[in-house]
C-alpha cells in the first residue's frame, strides 16, 4: 500500500517481560531523577524478573524525548552499560514522540530477523526536568538585544506547521465529530473512575517497579545515583489517579475559549520509565508476556493529529487479515478525551473494549514511555481474561498515528 503508511509483520517476536516505574506527577518524587537513571532502574529490573543474564542481551534500544540531563546524548549507551549489558553490545536512540514505546518494540522485532536474539527496550521520560532553553545565544548577548528563554515543555506542545498547540488539534476533532463539552468530560470522568478502581484492585501491581534511593555501581565506571525529591523514601504506585466527578470537571475552564479541552480532560503530565525484553518466541523458555504480531504507522494532517490511531488501526487490521470484532481489548493513548472519542467514533469502537482500566487522563503520559505501558497493560489484560488479540495505539504530535497488534501466547479457545 504505497503512500498509505508502513506495515510490518513479525513471524517470531515476543515480549518476554515488561515493567515500569510508577507514573509520578510533575514536580513529584521523580522530578530530580535523570531519565537515564530511571531507565537503568527498569532495565535492571526487567532483566532480573525475566531471569536473564544481562550479558545475553544483543541490542539496546532506548528512547527519551526531552534532553532532561546534560549527558542526555549518552542515554541509550549508559542505560545499556549500567543495566549490565556487555560493553561490546551497541545502543541506539529511538524517537517517535508519543509512539516511541511502540517504535522501540517494532525496531527490536525487526532486529530479530538478523543476528539479534535478545533486545533490551527502555523508554524514560522526565517531564519535570524539561529545560528552560535558549537556542540563539551561542554567540553571546548584544547590548539592548532580545534575550529569549522559553519553557521547553510548554513550547513542545505547539506545532508551528499548522500554527496550533496540541489542545487545539483535539478541539478541531471535537468540532469535526460533534463532541460536546459534556460528552468529553463524561469520558474523562469514566477514565478517572476506571483507573481508581483498577488501582484499588491491584491491576497494575504486576507491572510496577517500586523506586527508592539507590546507587548504580559498575566496575571500572563512575557510580550513578538515583535520588528522589521531596525527601521521599520510595514511590510504589501511580500518583495522579484521584476521585473526581462531572461537576468538578465541568467547573474547569477550557484551554481555548471556543474549545472543549481542559486540564481535567487532557492527559496528566508525569515522570516515569518502562522497559521490555524482546526476543524470539521460539527461544522463550517460559510463557512470554505477549507475541508481537504486527505494527502500522501512518501520517495524518497535523491540525487533526489526534485521529492518527484510526487509520493506523485500519491499516493494521487490513494487512493482518483481522476484523475489529476479533480484537479483545484496545488501548488508545488518552492524549485528550476528545481525541480518543473521535478515534472511537471513526472506528465505531465500543467502549466495553476500550481503555477498560482507564488511561493517560488519569495515569499520565510520560511521552516516550507511554507506548510500553500501553502494551504491557494490554498484554496482562489479555492473559487475565483469556483473550487472543489486542491493539495498542497512539496519536503522535506533528500528525502521525501508530498501532501495535499483539497476541496472547497462553490463549485457549
Amino acid at each position: 500500500m504505497s503512500g498509505a503508511g508502513q506495515y510490518s509483520a513479525f513471524a517470531d517476536a515476543a515480549i518476554f517481560e515488561a515493567v515500569r516505574t510508577p507514573w509520578v506527577d510533575l514536580g513529584g518524587a521523580l522530578s530530580h531523577v535523570s531519565p537515564i537513571d530511571l531507565g537503568i532502574k527498569v532495565g535492571r529490573e526487567v532483566l532480573a524478573r525475566a531471569g536473564i543474564d544481562p550479558q545475553a542481551v544483543d541490542s539496546v534500544l532506548a528512547g527519551s524525548m526531552a534532553q532532561a540531563s546534560f549527558d542526555a546524548y549518552l542515554l541509550p549507551r549508559h542505560i545499556g552499560l549500567y543495566s549490565g549489558v556487555a560493553q561490546s553490545v551497541p545502543a541506539l536512540g529511538v524517537q517517535r514522540i508519543c509512539a516511541t514505546g511502540f517504535e522501540l518494540l517494532r525496531q527490536a522485532a525487526e532486529q530479530l530477523r538478523d543476528e539479534v536474539q535478545l533486545a533490551l527496550c527502555v523508554a524514560a521520560e522526565s517531564m519535570s526536568r524539561n529545560p528552560i532553553a535558549a537556542y540563539t545565544h551561542r554567540g553571546g548577548f548584544r547590548l539592548g538585544g532580545e534575550v529569549q528563554f522559553k519553557d521547553f515543555l510548554w513550547e513542545a506542545l505547539y506545532d508551528p506547521a499548522p500554527g496550533l498547540d496540541m489542545i487545539a488539534t483535539a478541539d478541531n476533532l471535537a468540532r469535526r465529530y460533534g463532541l460536546s463539552r459534556e460528552t468529553v468530560d463524561r469520558y474523562a470522568c469514566d477514565s478517572h473512575q476506571r483507573a481508581l478502581q483498577a488501582q484499588r484492585e491491584g491491576a497494575w501491581a504486576e507491572e510496577i517497579v517500586p523506586v527508592d534511593n539507590q546507587v548504580f555501581e559498575l566496575d571500572g565506571y563512575q557510580p550513578r545515583r538515583l535520588t528522589l525529591a521531596n525527601r521521599a523514601a520510595a514511590v510504589t504506585e501511580d500518583s495522579h489517579p484521584r476521585p473526581t466527578d462531572l461537576d468538578a470537571l465541568a467547573r474547569l475552564r477550557a484551554v481555548h475559549a471556543d474549545g472543549v479541552q481542559t486540564a481535567g480532560n487532557s492527559c496528566a503530565v508525569v515522570d516515569g520509565a518502562a522497559a521490555a525484553l524482546v526476543g524470539r518466541a521460539s527461544d522463550c523458555t517460559r510463557p512470554a508476556l505477549a507475541r508481537l504480531v504486527a505494527s502500522a504507522v501512518v501520517g495524518v494532517h497535523p491540525a487533526f493529529m489526534g485521529i492518527g490511531p484510526a487509520p493506523a488501526i485500519r491499516l493494521l487490521l487490513h494487512r493482518s487479515g483481522l476484523r475489529l470484532d476479533e480484537i479483545g481489548r484496545v488501548e488508545i493513548n488518552e492524549a485528550q478525551a476528545a481525541q480518543v472519542l473521535a478515534v472511537a467514533q471513526e472506528l465505531e469502537l465500543d467502549s466495553a473494549r476500550l481503555n477498560v482500566l482507564g488511561g493517560s487522563l488519569a495515569l499520565g503520559h510520560p511521552l516516550a514511555a507511554s507506548g510500553l505501558r500501553l502494551v504491557m497493560t494490554l498484554a496482562r489484560q489479555l492473559r487475565r481474561h483469556n483473550l487472543r488479540y489486542g491493539i495498542a495505539a497512539a496519536c503522535v504530535g506533528g500528525g502521525q498515528g501508530m498501532a501495535l497488534l499483539i497476541e496472547n501466547p497462553a490463549w485457549r479457545a
